[in-house]
């Protein structure tokens, strides 16, 4: 799973400069006993076996590449497809990595899933990981993102999973995670933390990415199949960045491909009216890691502002933050104004509703297009938006007609 990428982390878990595992002593035997089962089972026959089986029957992969037709002529230079992420089994990229993570605790013999989760996405995902592996669940959310993304709070419990409302600090992503951390130390010996991104203390980083590069994989043969080219241009949204870091493992070797990850810019550049780590971040830890993060003026994690409750978060996978200090990638922003109004285009014009998250990406590529005529832009329709139309309508309308 992990030779297609030369930038692997280390025996350590560092991409560079960037990555490791920084943990309070209890929690030490457990994340190594995590990094050597992925190490020992992820290769074995059998957990590709299962693995393939499930994203097969069960997920539905492979997901397709659609044309967008309708953006492409209104916006005018490139043309623009979407990888289909919205098509798979709930909805998102993150049931790639839920399935695999919930196989890897059956493997270990743990008998609990646990998570944080921003726009529900994650915690939807593995809620059900944990419904077909027969395994507890347990989900911190912040009260916030709890509000703007009831749906998905429905979801996961008629999954049959635990939802532990985050009332402290910002009641968002960072304190979710702060929140489950506090909470899986009391339970590690049976539970599995099953981190939702490409973030976290080392294997997961890599696990993450291992398990979210199918997306690429299929990506990269679908488009070749399509055009017969690669797209000049790769995009998708940038949190914590796993379904960027999935697209972008099919072409991160193809110096002809230009790869972009887009951040939130909210509404502002003012600390706290964004969520854009890269672009105006520094280097620093989070949840025990080394990274780019916002940070306060006392060098703590700093307020982050999304209208996508799940790039709400103040650092980002420490292989974004490699790819961007080594120019293997780029990262750009677009504000809520643009996501909202992708949101509102691609839903009209396509008849494609996206998740708030993925219309980033959607946002990025209609301002891009017309810059680059006769070029191809491929991006990551990461997730539908089902989760946010009730938040958006009832708090921006319906859009222009």
């Amino acid at each position: 799973m992990m030779g297609y990428l030369k930038s692997t982390p280390n025996k350590d878990g560092f991409f560079g400069e960037y990555g490791g595992a920084e943990l309070p002593p209890p929690l030490v035997p457990h994340f190594k006993e995590i990094t050597e089962a992925y190490d020992r089972i992820a290769h074995s026959a059998e957990f590709v076996r299962d693995l393939r089986y499930i994203r097969k029957h069960f997920q539905g992969r492979p997901t397709p590449i659609s044309y967008l037709k309708n953006l492409s002529d209104d916006c005018g230079g490139a043309q623009i497809y979407a990888k289909r992420e919205d098509l798979n089994h709930t909805g998102a990229h993150k049931l790639n990595h839920c399935m695999a993570e919930a196989l890897l605790a059956k493997f270990m013999g743990k008998t609990k899933l646990m998570a944080e989760t921003g726009a529900g996405q994650h915690g939807v995902a593995l809620a059900t990981a944990a419904a077909y592996f027969g395994l507890e669940c347990e989900i911190h959310m912040g009260e916030i993102d709890i509000a703007k993304e009831a749906p998905n709070v429905t979801r996961m419990k008629l999954l049959g999973a635990t939802v532990v409302p985050v009332g402290f600090g910002g009641r968002s992503l960072k304190e979710a995670v702060d929140s489950c951390f506090q909470s899986y130390v009391a339970q590690a010996d049976t539970a599995l933390f099953a981190i939702g991104s490409v973030v976290g203390p080392h294997p997961f980083p890599r696990m993450v990415r291992d398990f979210q590069h199918v997306v690429g994989i299929e990506a990269r043969e679908q488009f070749l199949e399509m055009t017969g080219d690669l797209p000049d241009i790769v995009a998708a949204c940038v949190g914590g960045g796993s379904n960027a870091m999935g697209l972008f493992a099919g072409f991160i070797e193809d110096k002809d491909v230009a790869l972009y990850g887009v951040e939130p810019s909210g509404t502002s550049s003012k600390l706290g009216d964004h969520a854009a780590t890269i672009t105006y971040g520094e280097d620093g830890m989070i949840h025990g890691f080394r990274t780019m993060v916002l940070h306060d003026a006392n060098g703590d994690p700093a307020p982050v502002h999304t209208v996508a409750s799940g790039l709400d978060y103040p650092g980002v996978g420490p292989e974004h933050a490699h790819l961007y200090r080594t120019g293997k990638a780029n990262y750009t922003t677009a504000d809520d104004k643009e996501a909202l109004n992708a949101f509102y285009q691609l839903s009209r014009r396509e008849g494609i509703i996206p998740a708030l998250e993925s219309a980033h990406a959607v946002a990025f590529a209609m301002r891009e297009a017309k810059n680059h005529p006769g070029k191809t832009i491929l991006l990551n329709l990461s997730g539908r938006g089902d989760k946010d139309i009730d938040y958006v309508t009832e708090t921006y309308g319906f859009g222009e007609s």
